[in-house]
């Protein structure tokens, strides 16, 4: 297996909540390493932008509503085979469906306040990792 780098951002109801050491120790748990991070809070045009991909879908607006709610943490994490190893982590986008000790089903309010968001390919993930951090912001 190759090491990769992927984005994990810890949404507003997580954050708003407190849970953002408890999440990252579940990241740290299967063996991914935190090597970039950040508490931010996203801009309505940033999340706009951030979530482009989105535009077209009838939960965009509600999305970028969302993400800039209040703080995030976004975070760049490594490790083996680190994309899927963190959606592993995260669990199903609907915590109702979400495997027991993922993220999403001991954290999540709803589908849409699922309190993690993480790239879903290596494309996707550097993409994104750029769209928050410079090179010189990740110590690996």
């Amino acid at each position: 297996m190759a090491v990769e780098r992927t984005l994990s951002i810890i949404k507003p109801d997580a954050t708003r909540r407190n849970l953002t050491g408890k999440i990252i120790a579940k990241f740290e748990d299967a063996g991914l390493r935190v090597i970039a991070s950040r508490r931010m809070r996203l801009s309505r045009a940033e999340a706009e932008a951030f979530y482009a991909v989105h535009k077209e879908r009838p939960f965009f607006g509600e999305l970028v509503e969302f993400m800039s709610s209040g703080p995030v943490v976004v975070q760049v994490l490594e490790g083996e085979n680190a994309i899927q190893k963190n959606r592993d982590v995260m669990g199903a986008t609907n915590p109702e469906k979400a495997a027991p000790g993922t993220i999403r089903k001991e954290f999540a309010e709803s589908m849409g306040a699922n309190s993690v968001h993480g790239s879903d390919a290596p494309e996707t993930a550097a993409n994104e990792i750029k769209f928050f951090f410079r090179d010189l912001d990740i110590v690996g």
